[in-house]
C-alpha cells in the first residue's frame, strides 16, 4: 500500500533559536588568512527583514574540492567541513566566516549552494551565491546561463568592506532565483 505524501509543514519561527549551536556559522576560524565574510539580509515580499530565517551554505574548499569531512557540529578549529548554519538577528542578517570556494570543475564559476528555512514556507528553498570573482566564469556558467540576464544579478554577491554582501529576497521586486531538486 502506498501513501500518498503529505504536505510540509510552515517552518518556523523556531529555527532561529533552536538550530544554532556554538560555532555554527564559522566554517573556519576568523583567524584564518584567508577567512572571508559572507553577510546579507533575508526580506520578505513586501522589503521587509525576517528576523527568524535560518540559513545554511554548503561550498567547496579553496581548491574547489567538495569536502567529505565529518565534525560540523562540533567544530574543531581546523577540519572544513565545507557547511555552516546562520540564524539571522533581529533585523534579518546573517553572517558567515568561511574561505572562498574554488571552481569544483574547469570553467565552472565558484559559488556558495544556500538553503532558505524561514517563517511561512512550506519547504525549504535552494539557491546560489556566486562571488564575484571571475567574469569570464559567470559567463560561462550553466545555471546562470540558463536564466534570463535580469534574473542572472540576483545570485551574484557583490563585494564590500566586509567580504561579500548577498541578500535574499523570499519574493518582489528582484526576488532572488531559487532552484528545484527532485525529490528535495
Amino acid at each position: 500500500m502506498t501513501l500518498p505524501p503529505t504536505p510540509g509543514q510552515t517552518i518556523g519561527p523556531f529555527y532561529g533559536y533552536a538550530l544554532p549551536y556554538p560555532g555554527d556559522s564559522e566554517l573556519v576560524p576568523v583567524s584564518d588568512p584567508d577567512a572571508i565574510r559572507l553577510h546579507g539580509t533575508v526580506y520578505d515580499g513586501a522589503g521587509n527583514p525576517v528576523p527568524d530565517a535560518l540559513l545554511e551554505i554548503w561550498q567547496a574548499d579553496r581548491d574547489g574540492t567538495v569536502a567529505r569531512a565529518e565534525g560540523s557540529l562540533e567544530r574543531d578549529g581546523w577540519t572544513f567541513t565545507g557547511w555552516g548554519r546562520a540564524a539571522v538577528d533581529g533585523n534579518g542578517h546573517y553572517s558567515f566566516t568561511t574561505v572562498l570556494p574554488g571552481a569544483t570543475e574547469p570553467g565552472a564559476a565558484p559559488f556558495f549552494a544556500m538553503t532558505v528555512f524561514a517563517r511561512g514556507l512550506l519547504n525549504r528553498l535552494f539557491t546560489r551565491a556566486y562571488p564575484p570573482l571571475d567574469e569570464a566564469a559567470l559567463a560561462q556558467d550553466a545555471l546562470l546561463q540558463s536564466l534570463p540576464e535580469d534574473r542572472r544579478r540576483t545570485l551574484v554577491a557583490t563585494a564590500d568592506e566586509q567580504g561579500y554582501r548577498f541578500d535574499v529576497r523570499l519574493q518582489g521586486d528582484d526576488e532572488t532565483v531559487f532552484l528545484q531538486f527532485p525529490g528535495a
